[in-house]
């Protein structure tokens, strides 16, 4: 199923810098300036943007390097040997090794722990240390747990990287939203590895989230570095969040502002992923191909006759989970249509509109169950399901999930409108 969007021709942040090799010459190690914070004595304070770029150049060269060391066709022999040579070069465990090593040296997990209790005061200083102490460890080591997240993204181990994430409280502000770049970075992979795991409502409220910010906070970034990378994570961010809806139509969820941003954008691709025919899993595969990490594979390549690429095996087969899943859904679409409509239904007359037999119905009904609910980061169930229903006896019954109607945000942005147009004509001049 062909793909608009070329996976393995996306651009990079770092393209037009970087050397042959993928990545920077110039670069001096991040897993040195680890080795000097890990087992040194740092009395410094530094800004947290400079602690989130260590922890962002360190992911972004070991991505750069897998992906690099996975394209052996056209290799010349002199990288080829170089490869052979240095074959535990950016190896998988020391990367992960040093994030964690930072994360326990660091002690952030206990001092976040003491911040609940009212010990600590963290988040507050935004991770400043104001008694004369320094802020480098405990940043990084704050940072390092969201780069833990996105080196376990990368590989396609979802529950261990939110896992890794779980001391930090997403729904509030933190130290990570004090740097753009940290912030867009931790919810784009958070939000990604919830939908891999069929947590849609997790998603969809933390995608909605960060677009707001986004579309208020922007023009302030336009003469900023980051301000292209911060525009391709929102047109990405968008494609992930029609996915998610398309797949969870939880529009109640999504602002009005974000929502009209989304059908702009993705109105129309939204209608046609609802038939769930080819057309619509090409969309789905479009979207994902577009919108997803640049996965890797951290195993050494082989060497052996004839050499091939391999730097999209772990894309296909992420993309190819994720189709399997979009089909599944397709199954439960006439369920959900049917749903809709009634709020009392026997299972012989649903079974009747759907031409299966009852034995099969429940079973659907049991699918449609499961496919609606997800287990969270605790361990808990979790409904991603816009209709509910319960059985009793034999008949369906469905639970009203109809959302309360708001009109305060409304009122108060007509208010904000009509008080700049106020002070629009208050400026104007008589003559």
């Amino acid at each position: 199923m062909a793909a608009s969007y070329d996976y393995e021709d996306a651009p990079s942040r770092h393209d037009e810098e970087t050397g042959p090799l993928g990545y920077d010459p110039n670069f001096v190690p991040d897993s040195v300036k680890s080795f000097v914070v890990l087992h040194g004595v740092v009395n410094m304070q530094l800004p947290n943007q400079w602690l989130w770029d260590m922890v962002d150049e360190f992911v972004y060269q070991f991505q750069s390097f897998c992906q690099y060391r996975a394209k052996m066709k056209n290799k010349t022999e002199q990288e080829i040997a170089l490869l052979r040579q240095f074959d535990q070069a950016w190896n998988v465990y020391g990367v992960l090794n040093f994030l964690q090593a930072l994360v326990e040296k660091s002690s952030i997990i206990q001092i976040l722990e003491h911040e609940k209790e009212g010990i600590e005061q963290f988040t507050a200083t935004d991770g400043y240390d104001y008694s004369g102490g320094s802020n480098v460890l405990k940043v990084l080591g704050y940072f390092s747990m969201v780069g833990l997240l996105r080196v376990h993204c990368l590989l396609g181990d979802y529950h261990t990287g939110l896992k890794c994430l779980l001391p930090i409280d997403i729904s509030q502000q933190g130290v990570y939203t004090s740097v753009i770049g940290s912030h867009i970075a931790t919810i784009y992979h958070y939000g990604f590895a919830n939908l891999m795991l069929r947590r849609y409502v997790d998603a969809i409220r933390e995608f909605n989230k960060i677009l707001l910010y986004i579309y208020k906070t922007k023009q302030y970034h336009q003469k900023s570095s980051q301000y292209e990378q911060i525009l391709k994570k929102n047109e990405q961010m968008y494609a992930l969040l029609a996915s998610c809806l398309s797949l969870c139509p939880q529009v109640k969820l999504v602002d009005e502002t974000v929502n009209a941003q989304l059908r702009e954008k993705y109105g129309e691709k939204m209608a046609r992923m609802q038939r769930y025919d080819d057309e619509a899993f090409s969309l789905y595969d479009e979207l994902f191909s577009y919108a997803c990490p640049k996965f890797i594979t951290p195993s050494a390549p082989s060497f052996e006759e004839p050499l091939v690429n391999y730097n999209q095996d772990a894309y296909r087969l992420q993309l190819k989970l994720f189709l399997y899943e979009v089909k599944q859904q397709q199954l439960l679409s006439g369920v959900r249509t049917f749903l809709k409509v009634y709020s009392t239904l026997s299972l012989g007359k649903l079974a009747n509109y759907m031409e299966v037999d009852e034995p099969t119905l429940r079973t659907i009904l049991m699918t449609y169950k499961h496919k609606t609910h997800a287990v969270d980061s605790k361990g808990k169930i979790i409904s991603n399901a816009d209709v509910d229903f319960y059985i009793d006896e034999d008949m369906i019954h469905v639970v009203d999930t109809k959302p309360v109607k708001r009109y305060g945000d409304y009122f108060l942005r007509q208010i904000v409108k009509l008080e700049g147009v106020i002070n629009d004509m208050d400026r104007i001049k008589l003559e």
